[in-house]
This record gives structure tokens, C-alpha cells and sequence, in this order.
């Protein structure tokens, strides 16, 4: 638009001095020394134009050719950019098409006349590594810090990802453990960290990274509070396998006391005490766990306690018949804590109770076994056909009353005669008439 606009004014100026020079030529007379120039004013305009736009021309083309290795080398680039943005579109088209092979080849052939070579090279190891070439995928890493150092944030992540997902664990510990030590705060460095230490079974460190978590709000509360309640387990759980009561105790004491009374928890730690023979502790975490709150599962375990005191568990558990009359693991932990005090006679109650009110498996064995001390073999066997047999599902598949062994086994095709056919091969039958 300005081009056009001084073209006019040049046409309307040249026509305006046209105009003026039509009616008068003027006259120009130039002395220098002996010489002098004479001509007219129109001429000498036209003289004075044309030595401009010949100096004009002239300047500009001497720039030009100055200018001209700097141009070609801007073309070059140019070119050369286009060339790497084309071949970076369609190796991430290859890449999402599976061509892993041609995706790596496309990104890594122009990479370094890219504008983002640093992409090029995150995206030909990611190619790389799913092609399994490992060595490959570490130099496009290197190449990547290479290229743009600053961006070792952005090229250790990919790198750490690249090894979680290929299972070099402890690669990728070194990998995140240099990244907290550059971005401390950075959210995806803590959750990929939580998922490392998860697939190394390092409950320790989770324990300790999970108030990071937690402040910094990696992932939701709920998430986080699974999180914590298996952490906990499994720490307990490592101390117990390590058979080592101190370091038990220690996991014990490491539980935040919001969970101490979580019943997945507490069941745990409780079982372990049972097991390191302390179930008179065990005793009284459950109970006063009990009083809280009720659990079935704490219940079941209460039970179970081999305490020097049944008789004194019984009357514990005797007082939570009035709000939970019908519970059937409540009525087998009585059932059962009453057979440890030696009340058969109760005992048998609340184990014919808990039966009555659809309580599990345990309860028809513990009555069995009762049964048989009591001498009532007919009313055990009778127990132990009702437990195998289930109270619930679809009925057993009806058998005739009569399934002899010699008729039992014989095999269906014994009892089906096979009649030969009416022709053998090669023979046509007759045509019909």
C-alpha cells in the first residue's frame, strides 16, 4: 500500500512539473573555468533524475552483492528449517502410527536445523526406546542436554520416564534423586519418585516422602491416605518377616496416631503380636480399638487371642451383645472364647447361633469339633455335611439313586452301538426309480 502510494505521488509530482516546464523551459547556464553548459531546465531535471536513480540502483546493487553470502546462508536456513519442521510433523505422525523405526529416522535426520531440536531428540529416544535400542535412547539424551542445557529439568524427566518405563529402576533412582536435588518442588519429580520407590518395595523412603506429598498436594487426599495406610502395613509387615520384635515395635511407633486404630492396620500389628507370643497386648489394643469402633475383622481377631484370661475376654465381648445381637462373627468370637474358657454348654449356643444367623464356614467346624468331644458323632457328621454343603448358591446337580461302579464307569460309546453304514467308500449308491 505505501509502494502504490509513492508511485502516484511520483506520478502526480513528475506531471505537475511537466505541466509548469510546458509553458516556460527555463534556462540553465553552468561556467566552470573555460567551459560553460547550457541547456534547458527541463533537461537538467531530467539529467539530475536519471543520475539519482543511477546512483540509487548502483548503491543498492553493491549492497546487494555484499549482502549476497548472508543471504544465501539466510535461504540455507530458511530452507533447511522448513526441511526440519516437515520431517519433525511426520515423524510424530510415524511416531503415533507405530513406525518407530522411520519416526526415529525422520526426527534425528534434520534435527540440527531445527528451531527445537531439543523435542527432536526427546522424541527419537522415546522412538528409540521402544524399538528396545537403549544405547541409542541415551544418546539422543545426551545429545538433548547438549543442545539446550538449561532445559535439564525437562530432559532428566523424560529420562527418568524412559527408564521406569523399561524397568532400570535403579537408574531411574539416580535419574530422580539428581532431579529433587535441581527442582525439590517440581510435583511430577515426587510423583514419579512415589511410583519408583512403590515398584521397589522402599516403604521407607515412601514413608518419609509422603508428607511432601501430602503438602505439596501430588495427588488427591484419598489417593494419599491409601497410600499411607499400605505403607504402614507393609513396613510392619517387613519387620514380622524379619522375625525382629524391636524393629516391629519401631513400625509400630512410626504409625501416625490418626491410624493406630485403623483396622487394617491394627489387625495386622495385632496378628504379629499374637505371633511373637504377646497377646495380652494384642488383647488390649483390640479392646480398647473395640470400643471405638466396631469391625468385624478386629472382632474375628479378638477371638483368636490365646489369652491367660478367656473367661475375662468373654465377659469383654458379652457387652457388645446388646448393640450387635445378631452379628455372626461376634457370636463365633463368643462361641470360641467360650470354648477356651471351657463353657461348653455356651459355647455351643452362641456357635448354634451364629449357624442360625448365616455365619461362616468356621462356625460349623468349631460346633463339629464340639460335638465330637461331647460325644454326638451323629449331630457332628450332620454339622460338618451342612458347613461342606453351604447354605446358599444353586442346589447340587441331581444324581440318580443308583450309580453302581460297573454301570458308573462303563463309557457312554459301550452303550451306544455304532450300526455300519448302508454302502462303503467307493460305492454309489443305488439311484432311486
Amino acid at each position: 500500500m505505501r509502494s502504490l502510494l509513492k508511485i502516484w505521488l511520483f506520478v502526480l509530482a513528475g506531471a505537475g512539473i511537466g505541466v509548469v516546464l510546458s509553458h516556460d523551459s527555463g534556462y540553465v547556464l553552468m561556467s566552470f573555468g573555460k567551459y560553460t553548459v547550457e541547456m534547458s531546465l527541463a533537461l537538467l531535471l531530467l539529467f539530475v533524475a536519471a543520475l539519482f536513480g543511477a546512483l540509487y540502483f548502483g548503491i543498492r546493487l553493491v549492497v546487494r552483492t555484499l549482502h549476497l553470502p548472508q543471504d544465501v546462508r539466510d535461504w540455507k536456513q530458511r530452507r533447511g528449517s522448513r526441511l526440519a519442521q516437515q520431517a519433525m510433523t511426520r515423524g510424530l505422525l510415524e511416531m503415533s502410527e507405530g513406525n518407530w523405526r522411520g519416526a526415529e529416522k525422520r526426527l534425528v535426520r534434520f534435527a540440527d536445523r531445527s528451531e527445537t531440536p531439543l523435542l527432536n531428540y526427546l522424541a527419537a529416544a522415546r522412538a528409540a526406546q521402544l524399538q528396545g535400542a537403549h544405547d541409542r535412547r541415551d544418546v539422543y539424551i545426551r545429545l538433548a542436554h547438549e543442545t539446550m542445557p538449561s532445559a535439564d529439568v525437562a530432559v532428566s524427566l523424560t529420562q527418568a520416564e524412559l527408564q521406569l518405563a523399561d524397568h532400570q529402576l535403579e537408574q531411574a533412582l539416580a535419574t530422580l534423586k539428581h532431579l529433587r536435588s535441581v527442582a525439590p518442588k517440581h510435583n511430577y519429580v515426587l510423583r514419579l519418585l512415589r511410583r519408583l520407590y512403590e515398584q521397589l518395595g522402599d516403604w521407607e523412603h515412601l514413608r518419609e516422602l509422603l508428607p511432601e506429598l501430602r503438602r505439596r498436594k501430588v495427588d488427591d487426599e484419598a489417593d494419599l491416605h491409601r497410600l499411607e495406610i499400605r505403607t504402614h502395613r507393609a513396613l510392619l509387615e517387613q519387620a514380622f518377616l524379619g522375625r525382629d520384635e524391636r524393629r516391629l515395635g519401631i513400625a509400630w511407633a512410626d504409625v501416625p496416631r490418626n491410624l493406630r486404630d485403623h483396622p487394617q492396620i491394627l489387625g495386622d500389628y495385632a496378628g504379629y503380636l499374637q505371633e511373637f507370643g504377646q497377646d495380652h497386648r494384642a488383647e488390649q489394643l483390640l479392646r480398647d480399638a473395640l470400643r471405638k469402633q466396631w469391625d468385624a475383622d478386629l472382632v474375628e481377631a479378638y477371638g483368636l487371642l490365646d489369652s491367660a484370661e478367656p473367661g475375662k475376654q468373654l465377659s469383654q465381648m458379652e457387652r457388645f451383645l446388646a448393640d450387635h445381637p445378631d452379628d455372626p462373627t461376634l457370636l463365633l468370637t463368643l462361641g470360641r472364647l467360650s470354648l477356651r474358657a471351657q463353657l461348653w454348654g455356651k459355647a455351643r449356643g452362641y456357635l448354634e447361633a451364629c449357624i442360625g444367623r448365616n455365619g461362616p464356614p468356621q462356625a460349623y467346624r468349631e460346633l463339629g469339633q464340639l460335638l465330637e468331644r461331647m460325644h454326638e458323632p451323629d449331630k457332628a457328621i450332620d454339622i460338618y455335611r451342612k458347613g461342606l454343603s453351604g447354605t446358599g448358591g444353586p442346589e447340587p446337580v441331581p444324581l440318580p439313586h443308583d450309580i453302581g461302579k460297573n454301570k458308573a464307569n462303563r463309557p457312554m460309546l459301550d452303550e451306544q452301538r455304532m450300526t455300519p453304514p448302508s454302502h462303503t467308500l467307493g460305492e454309489d449308491p443305488e439311484p432311486s426309480t
